[in-house]
């Protein structure tokens, strides 16, 4: 497994939260991909490694997307929300990934 080359308390930290909404529903039972927020300093390799550690399923392929945070103001000052990045998860044929589940 690909998860011996980094340690495990970082591949903890990768994966922020799974995304749940219309979207990444549509792209779960068309792609059969799932989608995570995940650190905005993690890689391909390590996403995959903390997958395939957290959830015992094997990945086959990572897409990341980097979204720039939306520009806000208040009055005359103006900000910006952090920026985030999302990871694709293709998982093998025959793996699944089931959040609707209550945890054990």
């Amino acid at each position: 497994m690909s998860a011996l080359k980094f340690s495990e308390e970082r591949l903890m930290k990768v994966l922020l939260a799974p995304v749940i909404s219309e979207k990444a529903t549509m792209v779960a039972e068309k792609n059969e991909q799932i989608v995570f927020r995940v650190t905005t300093d993690a890689t391909k390799p390590e996403i995959k490694a903390a997958v395939e550690l957290l959830f015992k399923v094997e990945v086959e392929s990572v897409q990341t997307v980097n979204r720039e945070g939306k520009q806000k103001r208040s009055g005359a000052h103006t900000g910006r929300r952090n920026h985030t990045k999302r990871a694709f998860v293709c998982l093998k044929p025959g793996q699944e990934i089931n959040f609707s589940e209550e945890a054990k």
